[in-house]
């Protein structure tokens, strides 16, 4: 798995604990978590082919 895809991944897995821990506590603003955690997964799912995309077919 490529670098940036890990650290993409890193950064959605948190965001879902910032969200779940914001709703927990009622406020609205774990919406802005939950975009960025949309944000984050196609930042990985990106990275991931394009890591796929640049290695050699075996």
């Amino acid at each position: 798995m490529p670098r940036l895809a890990l650290y993409a991944l890193v950064v959605c897995v948190l965001a879902v604990v910032a969200a779940v821990v914001s709703f927990a506590q009622g406020s609205w603003l774990g919406i802005i978590w939950v975009l960025l955690v949309g944000l984050s997964s196609n930042m990985t799912w990106y990275y991931v082919r394009r890591g796929r995309a640049a290695s050699p077919a075996e």
